[in-house]
C-alpha cells in the first residue's frame, strides 16, 4: 500500500511490521515447537527430539536463502520451512518435525499468533483514544452548541455530549474485542481434513497441549473449512472503522468555516494547498475516513471467504488472510490518527454560541411549546410555535417578536418569560452529566486495558 505523506507526522503503531514474511515464519515455528512439546508429553515423539526441535525453532538459525529458493521451487508456503527446520535439527530429531500436522494447521494458528499481537496494539491504542476522549468530554461538558438532526438545528446540546456518544461506542468496541478473544485466538490442529486421524486417538489432547503452550484456546471442531471466527474479527474491525469514520466525518464537518466549532491539530509548517496559502485542511480526519472506507470494504471479502468447499479450500484461506492482514494494517493507521486528532483538538465555544443564535431563538421552540402547552395544551401550543417559526423562516419577521406579538402567547406569557425560555444554555438536559459520566467510564476502561 502506498504510504500516505501525513503518516510522517503520525506515530507508526507497528502493525505492518507484524505481518512481514519473517514475522509469520517465526510464528509458524512457534507452533511447530509447541506441537513437538505437546506430542512429546503424550509419548508420540521422543522427549529429546522435541527439545531439539524447540531449540532450533528460531528463524535466525535457519538458512533464509534456502527457504526462499524452496518456495520458488515448490510454490508451497510451508514445506521449505519444514525442510530447513528438519535439516538443522541434530540427530534424528528432524524426523519428528511437523508430526501429524498439515500446512493450514500451522499457518492459520501462526497467523492468529501474529494477529493477537496486533490485537494487543489495538487495545493499547483504544486506551489512548479513550483517555483523550475523556479529556475532551470534560473540557466540552458545558460548551453549548446546536444539536443537529437531519443536518438542521434541533435542540441545544454540548460538545461534551457529542464526545460522550463517541466514548460509549468505543467502549463497546473494547468489550467486543475482549469478548472475541476466546473465539479468534484458537488452535486449529485437526490434520489433513480436520478428522484428527493422524494423531492416533490423541488429537484433542495434542491440540489442547499446543493451545496451552501458546496461550490460546483449542477449537472444539478443528475443521479447516471453518472461517467464521476470522470473518467475525474482520467484521469487528469494520465496526470500529465505521465508528472512527463517523467521528472523523463529524470533525471534518465542524471544522468547516461555516461551522468553525472545532479544529483538528494543524502543526506549524503544514501546507494545505500548493496554490491556496490560507488552507488549513483536515488531513487527519480525511485520512481516517478514507482508510475506514477500505476496512469496511474488506468485510464482504471476509464473509465470502467463509464459503469453503468441502473440508478445505486454499482459495478461501488466501482471501481470508488478505482481509485480516489488510484490515489490521489499516486499523492501526486509523487509530493512530484518531489519537493524534483527539489529543490535539481545539474547541471554539465562542463560535458554538454564535451558531446557537443563527436561528434567532428557533432552536428553543421545543421548550417554548412545552411551557405554553401547560396552559393551552401541547398540540395547540405546537401550532402556535410552528406558525411563528415558519413565518420567521420565510422572512415574515423576527421569531422572538412574532411570538411576543401572538395573542395566544400574550395571554399566557410575558415578554420576559418568552425571552427567558429562549436561553439555550438553560435547555441542555443531562448533557453535562452524561459527558462527565462517560469521561469517568473512558478512564476506567483505559485503565483496565493498561493494567492487563
Amino acid at each position: 500500500m502506498e504510504e500516505n505523506p501525513t503518516s510522517l507526522r503520525v506515530a507508526d503503531p507497528g502493525i505492518r511490521d507484524l505481518f512481514t514474511l519473517d514475522s509469520r515464519w517465526q510464528a509458524w515455528l512457534d507452533v511447530e515447537a509447541a506441537l513437538a512439546l505437546a506430542e512429546a508429553e503424550l509419548g508420540m515423539v521422543p522427549d529429546g527430539a522435541a527439545a531439539e526441535i524447540v531449540k532450533k525453532c528460531k528463524l535466525e538459525l535457519l538458512d533464509r536463502d534456502a527457504i526462499i529458493e524452496g518456495l520458488r521451487r515448490t510454490a508451497h508456503p510451508l514445506v521449505p520451512l519444514v525442510w530447513e527446520l528438519s535439516k538443522v535439527c541434530d540427530g534424528d530429531a528432524g524426523n519428528y518435525v511437523h508430526w501429524g500436522a498439515t500446512t493450514q494447521n500451522i499457518t492459520q494458528t501462526g497467523n492468529l499468533i501474529v494477529l493477537r499481537q496486533a490485537h494487543e496494539i489495538f487495545l493499547r491504542q483504544l486506551a489512548d483514544i479513550l483517555t483523550a476522549m475523556a479529556d475532551l468530554a470534560e473540557r466540552g461538558a458545558d460548551m453549548v452548541l446546536p444539536g443537529r438532526t437531519h443536518g438542521q438545528h434541533a435542540v441545544p446540546a454540548t460538545f461534551g455530549y457529542k464526545v460522550a456518544v463517541w466514548i460509549a461506542e468505543i467502549a463497546s468496541h473494547v468489550e467486543r474485542l475482549r469478548g472475541i478473544e476466546p473465539r479468534i485466538f484458537t488452535v486449529l490442529l485437526g490434520g489433513a481434513a480436520g478428522t484428527l486421524a493422524s494423531f492416533d486417538g490423541k488429537g484433542y489432547a495434542v491440540q489442547d497441549g499446543v493451545a496451552k503452550r501458546l496461550g490460546m484456546t483449542s477449537m472444539p471442531m478443528p475443521s479447516r473449512a471453518m472461517g467464521d471466527h476470522q470473518a467475525e474479527y474482520v467484521c469487528l474491525l469494520g465496526l470500529m472503522a465505521a465508528t472512527c469514520s463517523k467521528i472523523g466525518r463529524e470533525v471534518y464537518t465542524l471544522m468547516k468555516q461555516e461551522f468553525g466549532e472545532v479544529e483538528e491539530p494543524v502543526p506549524p509548517g503544514t501546507v494545505g494547498s500548493s496554490t491556496m496559502p490560507q488552507k488549513r485542511n483536515p488531513k487527519l480526519s480525511q485520512d481516517i475516513i478514507a482508510a475506514a472506507m477500505q476496512v469496511r470494504a474488506l468485510v464482504p471479502q471476509a464473509l465470502e471467504s467463509m464459503q469453503t468447499e468441502h473440508e478445505a479450500d486454499r482459495t478461501t484461506s488466501i482471501t481470508m488472510n488478505h482481509a485480516l492482514q489488510e484490515a489490521s494494517a489499516q486499523m492501526g493507521d486509523i487509530l493512530s490518527r484518531m489519537t493524534m486528532m483527539l489529543e490535539g483538538m481545539t474547541l471554539n465555544p465562542e463560535r458554538m454560541r454564535q451558531n446557537l443564535d443563527l436561528t434567532d431563538g428557533m432552536i428553543m421552540a421545543e421548550t417554548l411549546m412545552l411551557s405554553l402547552g401547560e396552559t393551552i395544551g401541547r398540540q395547540e401550543a405546537h401550532d402556535v410555535i410552528y406558525d411563528a417559526a415558519q413565518a420567521a423562516a420565510t422572512g415574515a419577521g423576527n421569531f422572538t417578536e412574532l411570538l411576543e406579538a401572538d395573542a395566544k402567547v400574550q395571554a399566557h406569557m410575558t415578554s420576559a418569560q418568552v425571552r427567558e425560555l429562549l436561553d439555550p444554555t438553560a435547555y441542555i438536559g443531562e448533557c453535562a452529566a452524561m459527558a462527565r459520566t462517560q469521561a469517568d467510564r473512558a478512564r476506567k476502561v483505559a485503565a483496565d486495558i493498561n493494567a492487563s
